[in-house]
């Protein structure tokens, strides 16, 4: 279990729904963050003193985190954080790939000034800020917005939508990976340069391939050092194609 975190007073919220969307977001993070560690049980009464909420507000919030598959039920025991593995890291790799290759390809053809204009800021913006522990967040962030432009020029909403779930998951491995730059012969500016250049020279098959090859990096790296927390390979299961559908759809 993560290292309890000193209790925190309750979000200034002008309403219920706001404040269970405040406690939501802390949690999410926190389990993205590690924070809240892969296999975790989730005590109530223990996150109570952790956020300074009531019991009611909590469960509303490990709700909306079970569907976000963040957070997985079991049954009459509560609640856990999900675990991660490599193989629930490869099944997510696979998902990005079936979904942002044709987004980008769609992107590059469809997308005009404006989505240029947006590709080029948010690339210039992720290529100016180094990743270092004091900046990974703010990296983080940026990558994201980045990697969402790439794919907006194709108009679909609930590719957005999936892709935005398929991200948040993504983040929690990438924490990890990211640590281990230092030891890897990885360069992640150069490769978000290569998607960039192409995508914006109307290249679709170098700027799907170096797409490709950037997303796969993150499982080829976590599969070289073995790194992830041991409870996270207790389980086998996908908790994520749970939620999308086996198919990558929304259930």
């Amino acid at each position: 279990m993560s290292k309890r975190r000193a209790p925190e007073a309750a979000p200034d919220a002008g309403s219920p729904r706001t404040l269970i969307e405040l406690v939501y977001t802390r949690m999410r993070d926190d389990i993205v963050e590690g924070h809240l560690a892969p296999g975790e049980k989730l005590r109530i009464e223990h996150l109570r003193l952790r956020y300074g909420v009531g019991a009611g507000t909590l469960r509303e919030a490990v709700t909306r985190l079970v569907s976000d598959a963040l957070v997985e039920a079991e049954g009459q025991r509560g609640f856990r954080v999900t675990t991660i593995s490599l193989a629930d890291l490869a099944d997510l790799t696979e998902l990005r790939l079936h979904i942002e290759l044709d987004a980008l390809r769609e992107s590059i053809r469809l997308g005009g000034a404006t989505w240029r204009a947006q590709l080029q800021q948010a690339f210039e913006a992720l290529d100016s800020c180094p990743i270092t522990p004091q900046t990974r967040k703010r990296w983080e962030a940026l990558n994201v917005r980045f990697h969402e432009v790439l794919i907006s020029g194709r108009p679909s909403a609930w590719t957005l939508r999936v892709w935005r779930v398929l991200a948040r998951h993504g983040e929690r491995y990438r924490r990890v990976a990211i640590a281990l730059l230092p030891t890897q012969h990885r360069d992640v500016v150069g490769e978000h340069r290569q998607i960039y250049e192409a995508a914006l020279d109307g290249n679709e098959a170098r700027a799907a391939l170096a797409l490709e090859a950037h997303i796969r990096a993150t499982y080829d790296v976590l599969l070289r050092a073995g790194s992830l927390p041991a409870q996270a390979e207790v389980r086998e299961t996908a908790p994520l194609r749970r939620a999308l559908g086996h198919d990558g759809t929304v259930t």
